[in-house]
């Protein structure tokens, strides 16, 4: 199991993590994901912690705490839902007739 933190500022590190979180146990491991196209981190990362009690005692201290000037959202990280293979998933298809795009109604 690990723990979602949410609402990191962007200049937070691994080791920041880290620290904060050593506090209430060993971390075993620490993710801060970063946006593919830009490389910036998304505000938002999981730690994991040795045991379930560890993780307990840091969701229960920390969330909502005020770190780097931000209320951090501290919880357990909920499983990845399975996307759509394919990607895009806000497609738009037409099923009408007329074969255009837009409508020659009124405005």
């Amino acid at each position: 199991m690990s723990i979602y933190v949410g609402n990191l500022s962007y200049q937070v590190t691994q080791e920041d993590l880290t620290q904060v979180f050593a506090e209430y146990g060993t971390v075993k491991r620490v993710q801060l994901p970063v946006d593919r196209e830009t490389g910036r981190m998304r505000g938002f990362g999981f730690v994991e912690m040795e045991t379930d009690a560890q993780e307990t005692a840091a969701i229960e201290a920390l969330d909502g705490a005020e770190w780097m000037g931000r209320d951090l959202k501290v919880n357990k990280a909920k499983p990845r839902e399975e996307r759509a293979p394919g990607g895009g998933g806000n497609s738009r298809r037409s099923s009408g007739s007329g074969g255009g795009s837009f409508s020659r109604g009124r405005y």
